[in-house]
This record gives structure tokens, sequence and C-alpha cells, in this order.
């Protein structure tokens, strides 16, 4: 049995999905909460503008604790999206929960009810330029697609052929991989990442894509698919590999590890570190002397970053960081430098953090 109940916050039509397996019992066994709860954070509130945000925090609040919560400790949470998603500010990376674990564990749930709405009216969202197209999709429906063909296995010579007719490259593979050795204006977009295509890629030009995993194929499509991307034409055969043995050109970009990092920083080299984490987890701790430009945004800030010296990117893990990187080195620089591990290997690292 599926029921549904109106939990608004995010917007005002939010609506969750009580599912109960009356084989075993009429208790509910799991809620599909859509953008109202997520493993370790809640949605936002936001879209409907600064006028309506108290409003939109408080009818959350009373939707988590009056609707959702209330439905019991044991209920499976199946929220609308994980890791990464830009509709909450630090969802968590685990993937499963209860709601009687967010009860414990979600920071939001441990707040009171003034404390939590002056929380929500106060975060900062980043708008993808995705966004845009899904509102005129919602709005005034979405076009015609009929049967979509699964994108093509395309050889060196043919993949090549569609990137000089104007294809825009998107290249899964984890940094490390990417910055070894990948084509020339490709986007580095590693899977766990995949919602960060929405700050660039364009829908009226065809998209490639480099598979880190040719298993992962069906995932990565289905993921660019659900942000509005028909025009995805094809991907590499065989991974990278087949592009070297083409003898096809490669160039790589900058890496290096938090150790030689602080071994920079501390030295007499000129370097500039930029974090491109969202606000809220650059405030919550970061390298000193560090400036926060968000990966989605850092062609805006092509003005303001040195070309003369080098410039080192961070962010959590390195994923985000290696995304911003390839867009720098498609705005001209020539000398950016993933930081691998991110943060989290600077604080693993025992080196200092401010807030």
């Amino acid at each position: 049995e599926v029921k549904a109940i109106h939990t608004p916050g995010h917007t005002p039509g939010c609506t969750s999905y009580v599912v109960t397996d009356l084989e075993t019992g009429k208790d509910p066994v799991l809620v599909c909460t859509g953008d109202t709860l997520f493993v370790g954070d809640t949605g936002r509130t936001d879209f409907g503008g600064p006028k309506l945000r108290r409003e939109w925090s408080t009818n959350l609040y009373n939707s988590i604790h009056k609707k959702l919560l209330p439905l019991g400790d044991h209920v499976i949470l199946c929220p609308a999206h994980g890791s990464g998603s830009v509709c909450g500010s630090g969802i968590a990376e685990r993937e499963y929960s209860t709601l009687g674990a967010e009860r414990l564990m979600n920071p939001f749930l441990q707040l009171g009810k003034e404390e939590f709405i002056e929380l929500k009216t106060t975060e900062h969202h980043e708008y993808a330029p995705y966004f845009k197209k899904m509102e005129h999709y919602n709005l005034e429906g979405a076009p015609f697609l009929g049967i979509i063909s699964p994108p093509k296995a395309l050889s060196p010579a043919e993949f090549s052929k569609m990137v000089e007719k104007g294809a825009v490259v998107i290249d899964t593979r984890p940094p490390p991989s990417f910055g070894a050795g990948h084509l020339k204006g490709s986007y580095s977009i590693n899977e766990a990442r995949l919602s960060m295509s929405g700050w660039v890629l364009p829908y009226d030009k065809p998209i490639l894509m480099i598979l880190g995993n040719p298993e992962h194929l069906e995932y990565i499509y289905r993921s660019l698919l659900r942000l509005g991307y028909d025009n995805i034409e094809g991907y590499l055969q065989s991974t990278m590999v087949s592009w070297y043995k083409a003898a096809m050109p490669v160039t790589s970009s900058g890496m290096t590890t938090v150790m030689e990092l602080k071994k920079k920083m501390d030295g007499e080299e000129k370097i500039s570190v930029l974090d491109v984490r969202n606000v809220e987890e650059y405030e919550s701790g970061h390298i000193k002397g560090t400036k926060n430009y968000y990966a989605g945004r850092i062609a805006e800030y092509a003005d303001k970053i040195p070309r003369d010296h080098p410039v080192a990117l961070i962010c959590k893990s390195g994923t985000r960081s290696s995304f911003a990187s390839s867009i720098l080195y498609r705005n001209g620089f020539d000398n950016v430098i993933n930081v691998l591990g991110g943060m989290t290997a600077w604080k693993n690292a025992g080196y200092p953090v401010e807030k």
C-alpha cells in the first residue's frame, strides 16, 4: 500500500510516499521523502525567494517533525538525492538510513524549531544553469523524444572527428587518471559528481563520454539524461586505452599531494590556493590564506585568478577541484594544480585549519 502525504517546505507542493507491506503488517516499511529529508541533511528552502523563505522553512520543520518522524524509527528513508546534489547543503555520503538514524545523527534534526528556521533561512545555495532548463521543461513541457537510442561506442578516429566538429567531452575517470592524460578541452566530471555537469554542459551540442569503467555506462548515461541531456551521442570504446594505442594527442594537468602543497606554502615558492567547495564547507574549516571560489562558478572568477604563478585547487577529496581545474584549462590557464585527497587528506595529515 502506498500513501501520499503532503510534506511542504522545499516547495509548497512537496509530497512524500509512505509504503506499507501488507503481507507483514500494517506499519510503514519505508518512506520516499523527495527533497524534504535527506541522509544527514534537509531540503533547501530558497526557491521561493527571500520573502517566502521563513514560511517555507517553517513548513519544512513541521513536515519532518509532525509527519515523517512519527512514522517510526524503523522506517527506511528513501530520499530523492544523495551526496553531491545541490538540492542540499551537505548530504551525507552514506546511502542508507532510517528515520531513527536521522533522528539521532542528522544535525538538522538536533535543532529546536527556531534554530532550524534560522539556519535554513541563512543557508547559502548555488543555482546551477541547468535549473533554468528544468524549470522551462516543468512549465512548458519537455520535448518529445520517442525512443532514445543508447550512446554508441566510437573508435578513436570517430571520436576525434566528432570533437573536431564541436562535440563536448566529459571524462568520468578518477582525478589522478584525468590529470595523467586526457583530451585537451575535456571536462573532468567524476562519477561521484555527475551533477556538476549541469554547470557546464550545453544542450545544443553533441556530448561524448570517456569512461573509467565501461560497466558504469548505463548509470552515467541515465544520470545525464535526468539532468535533461538528451544529446549524448557516444563514448570512447575501450576507455582511454584505445586512445593511447591509436597515438592520439593527449595533454596532462598538474597534481599534487597535501604534503607537497604544505611544503610549497611554507617555502618561498609563490602559489595561490583556491578552495572550490561551497560556502558552508569552506566556513566549517579551510586552509589559512585560501580564497573560496565555488567549482561551478570558477570561470566567473577567471579575471581574479593569477596566471603568473601556480594555482592549486582544493575541495573535499579532489573530484570537484579536478572539475574546476579542467574549466580553468579550457579558459587558457596553463599552471593549475589539483590537490589530490583534498581537505580530507589535509586534516588527516594533521595540518591546521581555520574557520
